[in-house]
């Protein structure tokens, strides 16, 4: 079976955008939730995990004479950077006279790096795929994931705060939005089956191209502030009043973060064949479960996210130990509700003890449906450089998960990385990230 190459990443986060901003931002380890801008956020705890108001993308407000909210306009700029980031972006467009500076070389004072600022404005033409690789857009296809999708349009509408087009638009258009742009003729999917939806999102797309339905996916997931997401969990008691601390003591519930994360996978034969320039690591494993116990709480035992993770080891071959073949870290689901950090400690306890781990959501907290594709995103880049970065400081640790989170950055000790992602509704999903083939 060909292997599932990691060619592209994108990101827009709490901590900037771009991936780059991203992996400094995990080595700082330093970040705070801040109170939502919204006059109507009438709640006890209006706090979130917000993208920088200067990285926020202005545009496009509308494709296709369809009205876009915030979390497709983050997809299509996280979906961007990855596509240039893979090779796979057409010429760059005329300059409109506005910093476009995507992927062009930024002397900082510190080295050069990529320019990772975010521009698809309105005035922005849509990019492409580059022919000149050899892309079939037929076989390029899009999965990307969403809890809660463009509902920001729909709550401007409710309260009378509607957007300047007086068009309708569907809640959930994050992957036809971004098929769209690319001209990808694939497979254009959404995956929306809550926390876990965008590890289901890079499922489906493994899937795609294993099958040899897909040469290309352009996977992952976007989430932005929604009013009416962040009441629910506030009324739910499920949100802490300070910041996202799971496996802490003093955790109190979650605290909601957005922003996307998207991967270009591709199969090994297509990037062997077009001299892909970068190879993050693969997908080398997945499994899928459903606890079918309660709306909301998880399976007290823990007994089907465990068979999600013994699956997704078995199919990537990983075993325990250091080396190449073991189990080098985890990206917990970890939320920081209390059943939630309990019964997933337990089961990573018995299956990997000694294994680190390192929680994205005591960085940026929880993304919700695109929760899954920045665990991937920061384990392909773990991967890539071959080093852990420390946790965010969390307090005190709940004796009852008694798992390893680092306080210090170390080298990486095995060649797999596992994320995992819980959904309500029982939803399960557990991905293991491989190291690329030398």
């Amino acid at each position: 079976m060909d292997d599932v190459l990691v060619t592209g990443l994108g990101a827009l986060s709490p901590l900037g955008a771009g991936t780059d901003a991203f992996w400094r931002g995990m080595h700082a380890a330093d970040t705070a939730p801040l109170r939502v801008p919204d006059p109507l956020a009438h709640m006890d705890h209006p706090l979130m995990y917000l993208v920088p108001e200067a990285d926020v993308p202005d545009g496009p407000e509308e494709q296709d004479g369809l009205p876009l909210g915030r979390g497709s306009r983050f997809a299509l700029a996280a979906a961007r950077e990855a596509v240039l980031d893979a090779g796979l972006a057409g010429p760059p467009a005329p300059d409109t006279g506005r910093d476009r500076g995507r992927g062009a070389a930024q002397d900082t004072g510190q080295g050069t790096e990529r320019d990772t600022r975010q521009d698809a404005g309105p005035d922005a033409p849509r990019a492409g795929l580059d022919p000149r690789v050899g892309l079939d857009p037929r076989r390029v296809a899009v999965a990307l994931s969403s809890g809660m999708g463009d509902t920001d349009l729909h709550e401007g509408w409710w309260t009378g705060q509607a957007p300047a087009s007086g068009r309708w638009a569907p809640t959930f258009p994050v992957a036809s939005v971004v098929g769209g742009w690319f001209g990808a003729q694939g497979v254009n999917t959404c995956v929306s089956n809550a926390c876990a939806a965008s590890g289901y999102a890079l499922s489906v797309a493994a899937d795609l191209i294993r099958s040899g339905e897909a040469d290309v996916v352009i996977a992952g997931g976007a989430e932005a502030y929604s009013r009416v997401a962040l009441g629910c969990f506030n009324r739910l008691g499920a949100i802490d009043p300070e910041r996202c601390r799971p496996f802490s003591a003093e955790r109190r519930g979650t605290v909601f973060g957005e922003g996307a994360a998207v991967l270009v996978l591709e199969s090994a034969a297509h990037a062997r064949a077009r001299g892909a320039r970068t190879v993050y690591g693969r997908l080398a494993g997945a499994g899928w479960s459903c606890d079918a116990y309660h709306a909301t709480a998880p399976e007290p035992s823990g007994a089907q996210i465990e068979r999600a993770m013994r699956e997704a080891l078995r199919e990537a071959g990983a075993g325990g130990g250091s080396g190449p073949g073991g189990l080098g870290f985890v990206m917990p689901h970890g939320t920081g509700t209390e059943l939630n950090d309990v019964v997933e400690s337990r089961v990573l306890g018995a299956l990997a003890p000694r294994t680190p781990l390192y929680s994205v959501k005591a960085l940026i907290g929880h993304t919700g449906g695109a929760a899954g594709a920045f665990a991937a995103l920061a384990a392909a880049l773990v991967l890539h450089h071959k080093t852990l970065p420390p946790n965010v400081p969390i307090g005190e640790p709940d004796p009852e998960c008694a798992v390893p989170l680092p306080s210090g950055s170390a080298p990486m000790t095995g060649g797999y990385g596992l994320v995992n992602a819980y959904a309500f509704g029982g939803n399960n999903i557990s991905l293991v990230f491989g190291e690329a083939a030398a």
